[in-house]
């Protein structure tokens, strides 16, 4: 790759002092029930382009590939199509890149899950044309960032890769998040519950910095707590109705709430120690194979809200619960005879620069102490009100 690596911090932190306060986001959100059939007439009409590639798995591309590449040609736009092997690695992007590169395309249309959403920025990037998101989970805040999370062919994070902008576009049908799996959709708000945690904290430390390298706005902020308020709220409900593969207003409100109010409020307000431990439990074998980014978080946010002594620690703790995330480290397949490997996990995280964000020192002493204190929480909570909705998702 000849290009540069783009850095944010090195547009938005300039000479002594404090940065700016910055806010990212994508041009255009859409979402509702059935939107992925316009998706033809939202790019011929907002985009102008004349020869997208369609980017999907292999199913993909047959199911919510083939309805978009009809809905392009009834449009009168020809597309190409692309398949996602299973990595957001450099080799798998490289690849693409010439490819599509060859074909002359002038956008990228990338629909699936979060890796899918990651590579297909990364290519956009590389080509220098536009990029349609078109998410079929609701399990991450990826979608809308101007960032990707690039992996090693084996799995294990290798960068994280800046973009100039966001995404064109975002669609998001809710009919298709409605027919996915419940324990993605769960997955997802735990992800999103950290945002409003791990912005309120970046708020209040004059010496945090959000994703671009800058200051939190009022408004990322804003949107995590209201991101929250919505999960607390709505969060059982949606969760009921994808399990039976049913849309609603709840579901309709969890969606925005995973895919938009968390991506830019994860992306502008700011990460903490919630990632920091997320990203570091992919260090255990058993939890790198079986559990889903946002469920690693929900154990972050546990070990945060004990490292903050917050007055939401039981409230977060019993949604959890009920929604099926994980709550104690059990949940993750962490058991006594490993819990040596937390070690690991905690030089992870300490090793990265939001871990920094939080208003108290932060070291391995005190990241352990919070871990544990959240597993307590947490086996006192599971211990009063069961696990069935856990068990539903894992058995």
């Amino acid at each position: 790759m000849n290009q540069p690596l783009f850095s944010p911090q090195g547009v938005y932190a300039q000479g002594e002092g404090a940065p700016p306060r910055v806010i990212s986001a994508p041009q255009r959100y859409i979402q509702g029930a059935g939107v992925l059939k316009s998706t033809g007439h939202y790019v011929k009409s907002l985009l102008k382009v004349s020869r997208p590639a369609i980017f999907a798995s292999r199913r993909g591309l047959s199911t919510q590939g083939l309805e978009v590449e009809m809905s392009l040609k009834a449009n009168g736009i020809n597309s190409v199509t692309a398949q996602f092997g299973s990595e957001c690695s450099l080799s798998e992007i490289d690849s693409h890149t010439e490819t599509l590169r060859e074909a002359g395309i002038d956008c990228l249309i990338a629909i699936g899950g979060g890796k899918v959403a990651d590579t297909g920025k990364c290519i956009a990037h590389r080509l220098e044309i536009p990029v349609v998101v078109v998410p079929t989970l609701a399990a991450t805040d990826a979608p809308c960032s101007a960032l990707s999370v690039v992996y090693t062919p084996q799995g294990t994070t290798d960068h994280v890769q800046f973009f100039p902008q966001n995404p064109e576009m975002i669609v998001v049908d809710t009919d298709v998040i409605a027919a996915a799996g419940e324990r993605y959709l769960v997955a997802g708000m735990g992800d999103a519950m950290a945002t409003w945690y791990e912005a309120d904290t970046c708020l209040h430390n004059p010496m945090a910095r959000n994703s671009l390298g800058a200051l939190p706005t009022l408004a990322s902020v804003a949107i995590g707590e209201i991101c929250a308020r919505t999960l607390f709220e709505f969060g059982e409900a949606a969760a009921e109705s994808v399990r039976a593969k049913q849309n609603s207003l709840a579901l309709d409100k969890v969606v925005e709430a995973n895919t938009l109010l968390s991506g830019l409020g994860f992306e502008s307000g700011g990460l903490a120690l919630a990632h920091a431990i997320a990203g570091g439990y992919p260090e255990i074998k058993i939890v790198h194979d079986n559990y889903l980014h946002g469920e690693m978080v929900a154990m972050g946010v546990m070990a945060q809200l004990a490292m903050q002594n917050s007055p939401d620690r039981e409230r977060v703790a019993r949604f959890f619960a009920r929604v099926g995330l994980p709550i104690h480290l059990n949940q993750l397949s962490i058991s006594a005879p490993n819990r040596d490997d937390i070690d690991k996990v905690i030089k992870l995280a300490l090793s990265r620069p939001i871990a920094k964000n939080m208003p108290m020192p932060v070291t391995h002493a005190t990241v352990k102490e919070a871990i544990l204190s959240g597993d307590k929480l947490g086996l006192a909570v599971t211990n009063e009100i069961g696990d069935d909705a856990y068990r539903r998702l894992h058995d």
